[in-house]
């Protein structure tokens, strides 16, 4: 009994749903499914080293894990970081837990960054994307493995669409817009 439920369990984890994906130029698009746990402004220092909006999607074990492109563009940046397994809901978990960061360009000269983030019981980061490829939106940019967090960093003038506690389906739910 234990054993089946088990497989179940992951076998749920590491489905792919079929969904009616959002694409839509001036969107930045969920890049997975959770809850959302942040909406601040933040300081970034990896890349921007400027004031950013940070809207950070909180993914329990029972989510689906795929994460997909938020915009359309050109992967200008991408970095692995290895690092600690705290929970991901933790504060600190997006500057000192495992986590693969990457920087999209869009068109309009605007830049996002997506920050996949390992959490507790995750130990596995997959990014698919490579550094001058392009991206297109709602596609997979990578999974994480066994629950984790996703953060998104907006310019400051981007206008944010979720609030704390929303539910987005990734590929599908609108986050912010500029």
């Amino acid at each position: 009994m234990f054993t089946s439920l088990l497989l179940m369990l992951v076998i749920s984890f590491f489905r792919v749903p079929t969904r009616q994906l959002t694409v839509d130029d001036g969107l930045v698009i969920a890049p997975c499914d959770g809850k959302v746990v942040v909406i601040e402004e933040v300081y970034d220092t990896e890349y921007f080293n400027d004031k950013c909006l940070q809207v950070s999607i909180f993914m329990s074990v029972l989510n689906v894990h795929v994460n997909r492109n938020p915009i359309d563009g050109t992967v200008i940046y991408k970095k692995y970081h290895p690092g600690k397994y705290l929970f991901a809901w933790h504060p600190k978990s997006s500057t000192e837990n495992e986590r693969y960061v990457t920087v999209y360009k869009h068109k309009s000269g605007k830049e996002l960054l997506a920050k996949q983030i390992a959490g507790a019981l995750a130990k596995r980061i997959v990014n698919y994307l490579t550094v001058s490829g392009k991206a297109t939106q709602s596609e997979e940019m990578g999974f994480i493995k066994f629950g984790s967090r996703m953060d998104i960093l907006l310019p400051l003038d981007a206008e944010v669409l979720v609030k704390l506690g929303d539910k987005p389906k990734g590929g599908v739910t609108p986050i912010a817009k500029w």
